[in-house]
This record gives structure tokens, sequence and C-alpha cells, in this order.
């Protein structure tokens, strides 16, 4: 009896992800994006103990379709040490594709200097590879590109629901094409795929998300024709098929550090597979990502509103954490909040980044409506709008947080 093949499964690395950074002394990196090379390195060596067999990209590289160089050379020198340890398979996700249809997506650069050990998976296919450990028969399924699958078929007069309809039709189709491919091969299967499926928890994603999105029928992943299925693009970790019985695991690993508060409490890491023939023995190993820390605190009663914060502080480690503080105050408790002093505290508590001090003041919409826009921040009139509204604290957070990426992508470009 043969042993398991021993498979890392990870994806969404977004290497060149900056928010809530500084510039590291020792590289002249964005702190950020050395979590996240520090991330890579924490599951290469991790994979190098286990004497991985096969390793699975499932898409997404970099933040952006045409990352700068530097960002390049990084990544590709945690490609190479994956190289040296096992076969590996590059699955294109909506980050990696190329602006346009002529250009070259920003991980194919792998195939055309022909890299021993990675392949670059750009394509709907079924292939072998051979490992240490024997044969596996993998399926690969890119993010979809609309012009490419629809190109035989008439779109003209269609609306978007409809044309979304017809994508998810074809692409319903050439999965149980791939399936009934695998099934030809008495070996271990898996299936490697990048795009939403019906039924997961969405992430943070959305906030980074390029070109409207597509979504995928679970009942076309999750299909006893494959072993282990293998999903990115979504940055929470969860199994679509937990509990089925008779159904492969259809995972998402998720990401592998955290981008924004949307996924504070979320665990970060990478999938561990010990693939059979007919059955997948997995396991998610977390990381030691980043910590996202909010801090609440109803100040509008308080005496000493600043002290409270303090206790507030010292009730938590937070050290190397990215913190942000939401407060709710009076008037009058406004004045006695020393920010200052605060600040002062979250240095002495180790944190990594001060994210923000949000104040919800009790005022009459008049005033909170009053005095002259000019000179405000993009943020600052944001919140001033919501406070018109007299909308929730948690909710304004909520918007606030997805309009600071709309507001940072516009700084960077």
């Amino acid at each position: 009896m043969t042993e398991p093949i021993r498979v890392l499964h990870f994806a969404d690395i977004h290497v060149g992800m900056e928010n809530y950074g500084k510039t590291d002394p020792k590289t002249g990196l964005s702190s950020r994006v050395v979590d996240f090379l520090h991330r890579l390195d924490e599951m290469i060596e991790f994979a190098r103990q286990g004497d991985v067999d096969l390793v699975i990209f499932a898409g997404d590289a970099f933040k952006t379709r045409a990352p700068n160089p530097t960002y390049q050379r990084e990544f590709a020198h945690r490609v190479r040490d994956l190289s040296d340890l096992a076969p590996v398979i590059m699955l294109v996700g909506n980050h990696d594709l190329p602006p346009t249809m002529l250009k070259a997506s920003s991980i194919e650069i792998y195939d055309t200097l022909r890299v021993p050990n990675v392949r670059v998976a750009a394509d709907y296919e079924v292939f072998t590879v051979e490992t240490k450990r024997g044969p596996v028969v993998i399926g690969t399924a890119p993010y979809p590109i609309r012009s490419r699958l629809l190109e035989d078929s008439r779109t003209g007069g269609l609306t978007i629901a409809q044309t979304d309809a017809l994508l998810q039709e074809q692409l319903t189709e050439i999965l149980e094409d791939m399936a009934q491919q695998a099934d030809q091969y008495d070996m271990p299967r898996i299936l490697t795929a990048h795009f939403s499926v019906s039924g997961a928890v969405f992430g943070s994603e959305r906030g980074i998300m390029l070109g409207r999105d597509i979504q995928v029928m679970l009942s076309s992943l999750a299909d006893s024709r494959w072993d282990y299925v293998a999903l990115g693009h979504i940055h929470k970790h969860q199994n679509l098929t937990k509990g089925q019985d008779g159904l492969p695991p259809v995972v998402y690993s998720g990401s592998m550090e955290r981008i924004d508060f949307g996924e504070e409490g979320d665990p970060k890491g990478f999938c561990w597979v010990e693939l059979s023939r007919g059955s997948a023995d997995w396991h998610f190993e977390q990381l030691p990502a980043r910590p996202f820390v909010t801090l609440t605190a109803d100040l509008r009663r308080s005496a000493n509103p600043t002290d409270d914060v303090l206790k507030l502080i010292k009730k938590h480690d937070l050290t190397d954490a990215v913190v942000r503080l939401n407060v709710q105050l009076a008037p009058e408790t406004e004045t006695r909040l020393n920010e200052a002093t605060i600040r002062d505290e979250l240095k002495r508590a180790g944190v990594s980044q001060m994210a923000a001090i949000r104040k919800q003041v009790e005022q009459p919409i008049r005033a909170r409506l009053g005095g002259s826009p000019e000179g405000l921040t993009q943020p600052e009139l944001l919140e001033r709008f919501l406070l018109s509204k007299e909308m929730p604290l948690d909710r304004r957070v909520e918007l606030m947080d997805a309009a600071e990426q709309i507001f940072e992508g516009k700084a960077a470009d």
C-alpha cells in the first residue's frame, strides 16, 4: 500500500498590500508586505519539515495585476524555495490576470522561463503529475474570463443576469467534462479552482476585488470523482462540504495574512492534505498573522474618559497589533479626551500601527453638520455625512472601513 500524497494548498498571497504599514528599516519594504512574506516563509518551512510531495497555489499572487519588480523578486524567491521541495502548480487568479487579453499575466514568466518543477495553470485542463510518493491527477480551473468562455456564444442583447447565467452554464459543462477526464485514472485526484462558490462566506476580498465576480454552484465541485478540491479567491478559510458524507472536502484555504479589520477575528494559514484515492485527510495550519484589534468604549457619562481608555488598553495584549479605537462621547466628555496621551499609551503597549481614533459625539443633527467642510479630508467628510444620518456606530465603522480601501486606492494611483 502506497503512502498518501502530501499536498500543500494555499492561496491569495496578495504581495503588495501596504495598508496599515510603515517602512521596514531592514528591507525598505512596507512592514505589511514583510508580514505577507514572513507568512510565506513560515509555510515553506512547515512544508519542508513535512516532506511535501505537491504544492497547489490556488491563485492571486499579488495585490495588483502589474506588480512592481521588487514584489515579483520577493515572490520568486519563495516560488524557487517551494519548487526545490516538490512540483508546484500555480493557478491564475483574478489578480494575476493581465489588464488586457494580449498582455501576459503576472505569473506567466515561470512558464516562459520553463522554471523547473513549476507549472502555471491558465487553462481548464486535466493532467497528471509525478511526485515522490506517486502520481496525482490534477484538474485546474483558473478564474473565469467571460470573453474566452463565451466567445462562441451569442450574447448580444442579453442582460447582465442572462449573460452570467450563460457563463455559469458553460462553467458547469466544463467542470463536468474535467471530472469525466479525471475519472479515467486510478490514482488520487485533486481539483484546484479560483472563483466564488455558492454558499461560501465572503471575507475582505470584496474590498479589493477586480471586476464583476462570478459564482459557481457547489454541486459542480462537490463530486466524488475528485478527492479534494483546493479553492482560492475567498479570504475566509472554510470547508463547503463539512459534515456531508460521500463528498470530497471543498476547501478555501483562505488568505495567509490579514488585510484589514474585516478579517480581525479570522484565523489565517494554509491547508495540509494527505491525499489517497477516495479520501483526503486534511487540516488547517494556522499562522501567526498580524493581530487586528478594535477597542470600543462608551464614554458618554465618563468622569475621566482618558483614564478609562488607558485602563481599557491595559486589559488587552496589543503587542505588534494594528489597533483602532471607537468611542462614544458626549460634548462635555469629548473635551476631556486626551488623544495624545492615548497614543502614547498605545506606543508603550507595543502596537504596530494606530489605525484610527473614531469618535461618535452625541450632538443635535444641526450641530453635526455645522462648520465649514473646507480643509476636511475625504474620510472626515464621509464620517460627518454618516453622523448626520444618525447611523449606528458599528454600521458606520463598517462603511468607513470599506471607504478607506477606496480612498487608499485613489491615493496609490
